[in-house]
């Protein structure tokens, strides 16, 4: 019985639709040219509305697709009615046609449609017509790093210490408005290369490949809660158009060396991309330590000199293939691996007096290596229902398995081996996501959002400590048995958000995120006491336009900041037996409350953007440091929930053109932070500390455009000390100097460069100090380089042809390192400027203009 009916169903349903198939429709199309100078206007959107007694004036949008590269468009089965026609491209404005009706089996050619030029782009301020260095979008600032040659031959860390809003340091650690707690994403989609620490996740990306860094300091409520200072997404270079391409790019310099490849072939519904970059570097450095430590009246003073080689092999590749599975169904997936290999050789000298008497002295001779290799699987699909209307399935599943091991050769003053201590550390990182998206506009002035996700996360970590006296085998050391921790992180999210424009040019998005985190965790097979919890996360930002040249900017959003791999590991680094450190897989996240308002505008040919901002950390995970009690001299450091964290600043940025080939911009950033909260000290009794300072920081670049394709930049960065609970890191700062020469036609390029080429290189200076303990730190790293660079690109391209995109995932709910234009509502026949720059995705017939 029931498969009777069952089957009756599907015959009344496949007679039904073979009835609709049959009945007549219509065909509507022509051909969309510029104003100016009737040249084809490829890639415009057309949307069609149907005239409905009971839609309004405007009508109800039924329709859509896009001319082809001759500006010709045409939209088949349309049923007979009367309807009204929108066109829209960037750079353009809208055109209307207006009431004209369709009757059944009709064929109608609107004829040449005509665009005229727009005066004023409503989603970015540049400076000029031609592509800026730095782009002001409502929800976020753009540095289009393509722009910037003498990064060429570096990496990512070397591009992101030019971006306005960040400050890395010498070893590529990252901080957004004085707050290392950040996300970072790569092509709007994470990656565990960033589960141990951004730093060396940096150094994995060639500086030739990254096309533009975007900052978004207020994360609208789609994003991942995580990130304290915000969101950095980069996106590298991609090739869009049909055909074959392939790009070559070399650099060697004394410091550092690379190679990269990247290519990708598109013939028709299909598309391949892949590439190969690889970089190693190589590194002197001196490091200074002293410190003292007063614990039951004895006073210890440590005094450490090093002598450090620093080499390191870094690599990236990629596979990726889309495919269109209809008009309106798209297809993608990829596969990313990458790897890390960082090397440290290190002769130590450490004195260690008591009451100014000198009880020991060591010399190491300490060899410690870092690697890692990490691979990240993606598989995407989007559903472009009507123009602006998207579904879309998302899924990524991500592994990293990291080392971390160092040897200790314990030498006595003949330079003999008198023992070796041995630290053996494997970690792994295992993530599996799969995220829904729905996207629904309504008009041309609202848009509503809605989607779900969840994240399966396995962090594992095993380590061991070998021992031996003179020159006898490694075997466990009995003092220090060996451990594991399984921490397991399981989180389901689910979000709204609402985008409406209102008149006088006021863009409102509000947004609210629902995050429940499940943990479990064991330490040496023992349960560790975390419960579950979970997060009400809003976001609010305002946008008004004034004018053609200013945009004002107000946002509030709540942050949700988890600890990473590293601060939870338990393994105890004691690569320096006097600075002893470790996790704490007990950490709890961190909730911070930011609020913004900003300030963007061209004055004559410069842009000027002013921002100040206020942000509140409860529950802050900071390192904290105390005085052993058990081992005089040596100072412990390790991870903790400290209580409150607090700071004001202001960012300022311009950009300069002096001349029509002539540059200059540069910024300072300020920050005033209050820091406040628990620490335990030597006996391990808690107690409250305190700190508050002036963080500080800035940047200057200039570029010249010469005749014959050449060009020429200089550059230079300075970060000053970071205050910390217990002291201040030091700053530092570098300047590089470089020119290039288009060659072949444009197709390559050459370069050369020099940087920090004056003085014996940069000394970081740094102070903590307690109760029980002061330590004074310098390192002095010899960064000189001078680097050549070359670059060729070959291939048969066909017309520019935007692809589209499939949305991705995008974790971004872990310490340590998306795309939707907040704030800026997209009509429904408007073009979208994602962020390419200004390119505008498309499929083969009909498709939507895309939030990116």
């Amino acid at each position: 019985m029931l498969r009777t009916s069952l089957l009756a169903l599907v015959l009344a349903v496949v007679s039904l639709s073979q009835v609709l198939a049959q009945a007549p429709k219509a065909t509507l199309t022509g051909q969309v040219v510029a104003k100016a100078d009737a040249k084809p206007v490829d890639f415009a959107t057309v949307s069609l509305y149907e005239l409905l007694p009971d839609a309004g004036a405007e009508g109800k949008l039924v329709d859509g697709t896009t001319t082809d590269e001759r500006g010709r468009f045409e939209l088949t089965d349309v049923k007979p009615g009367t309807y009204r026609a929108e066109v829209s491209f960037i750079g353009f404005e809208t055109l209307e046609v207006p009431r004209f009706t369709l009757s059944a089996g009709q064929s109608l050619d609107l004829g040449a449609l005509r665009l005229p030029t727009a005066a004023a782009l409503l989603e970015e301020v540049t400076v000029t017509g031609t592509r800026a260095l730095i782009e002001e979008k409502v929800d976020r600032l753009v540095y289009n790093a393509d722009q910037d040659k003498l990064s060429r031959g570096g990496d990512g860390a070397d591009v992101l210490r030019k971006v306005p809003l960040l400050q890395v340091d010498l070893d590529g650690n990252v901080s957004l408005r004085g707050s290392g707690n950040i996300r970072v994403l790569i092509n709007n989609k994470p990656s565990t290369i960033y589960a141990s620490t951004v730093a060396d996740a940096l150094k994995m990306i060639p500086a030739e490949q990254i096309k533009t860094v975007e900052v978004i300091t207020s994360p609208s409520s789609k994003y991942d809660a995580e990130g304290a200072g915000g969101i950095i997404n980069i996106i590298t270079q991609k090739n869009n158009l049909a055909g074959y391409f392939l790009n070559v790019d070399t650099g060697l310099g004394l410091r550092g060396s690379n190679l990269g490849l990247n290519g990708s072939y598109r013939q028709g519904k299909f598309g391949l991309t892949l590439g190969g970059f690889g970089r190693a570097f190589y590194n002197k450095a001196g490091t200074t330590l002293e410190q003292f430590t007063n614990v039951e009246g004895v006073a210890t003073r440590t005094a450490q000199f090093g002598a450090a080689k620093d080499n390191g092999a870094f690599g990236r590749f990629n596979l990726g293939l889309d495919y269109d599975l209809t008009d309106k169904q798209f297809l993608s997936a990829g596969v990313r691996y990458g790897l890390r290999d960082f090397g440290r050789d290190q002769l130590q000298t450490t004195n260690v007096f008591r009451d100014d008497v000198l009880a020991n002295s060591y010399l190491r001779d300490i060899s410690s290596v870092r690697n890692s290799n990490s691979f990240d699987y993606n598989l995407d699909y989007l559903y472009v229902i009507k123009p602006g209307q998207e579904l879309s399935v998302s899924t990524l599943f991500s592994t990293t398995d990291e080392g971390n091991n160092f040897v200790s050769d314990n030498l006595n003053a003949d330079n003999r081996l008198v023992s070796t201590f041995k630290n053996l550390n494997a970690s792994t990182n295992r993530e599996g996501t799969v995220q829904v998206d729905y996207v629904q506009p309504f008009g041309n002035t609202q848009i509503f959002e809605v989607g779900a996700k969840g994240i399966l996360r396995q962090v594992n970590s095993d380590y061991s400590y070998l021992a031996a006296t003179g020159g006898e085998p490694l075997a466990s050391d009995a003092s220090r048995p060996a451990g594991a921790l399984d921490y397991s992180q399981n989180i389901a999210a689910a979000y709204s958000a609402y985008t409406l424009m209102l008149p006088g040019k006021i863009t409102v998005k509000a947004g609210l995120r629902y995050e429940r985190t499940m943990l479990d965790a064991t330490q040496d097979d023992v349960a560790i006491d975390l419960p579950d919890y979970q997060n009400l996360v809003p976001s609010l930002n305002v946008s008004r336009k004034v004018g053609e040249r200013s945009t004002v900017k107000v946002g509030y959003s709540r942050r949700i900041q988890r600890p990473w791999l590293q601060q939870l590991n338990p393994n105890v680094d004691l690569s320096n037996p006097n600075e002893i450190k470790f996790g704490n897989p007990a950490l709890r996240p961190e909730l911070t409350d930011n609020v913004e308002l900003g300030l963007s505008t061209s004055l004559g040919k410069t842009y000027l953007n002013v921002s100040t901002f206020a942000r509140s950390s409860a529950n802050a995970i900071n390192e904290v440091r105390y005085a052993s009690e058990a081992s005089p001299g040596v100072i412990v450091s390790t991870y903790g929930n400290i209580g409150r964290e607090r700071a004001l600043g202001l960012n300022l940025f311009a950009n300069a053109y002096l001349t029509p080939k002539w540059t200059l911009n540069g910024g300072v950033d300020l920050d005033y932070a209050f820091l406040e909260g628990q620490v335990v000290d030597a006996a391990g009794a808690s107690m409250t500390a305190s700190n508050q300072g002036l963080n500080y920081g800035g940047r200057l670049m200039s570029q010249l455009k010469l005749d014959k394709g050449w060009s020429a930049q200089a550059f230079t960065f300075m970060r000053g000390r970071r205050v910390e609970l217990q002291g201040a890191r030091g700053g530092f700062g570098m300047y590089a100097l470089g020119v290039s020469k288009d060659i072949m036609d444009r197709k390559g390029a050459i370069g050369f460069a020099a940087e920090n080429f004056l003085g014996r290189g940069w000394n970081v200076h740094s102070e903590l100090q307690t109760a029980s303990f002061t330590q004074y730190s310098d390192m002095l790293l010899l960064n000189r380089n001078v680097k050549l660079t070359f670059s060729y690109k070959f291939g048969q391209l066909e017309a520019s042809k935007a692809r589209s995109k499939t949305r991705g995932v995008s974790n971004s709910d872990l310490m340590g390192g998306g795309d939707a234009q907040q704030g800026q509502v997209q009509p429904a026949a408007g073009g979208a400027t994602g962020p390419q720059g200004g390119q505008k995705p498309s499929g083969a017939a009909k498709t939507a203009p895309k939030k990116d």
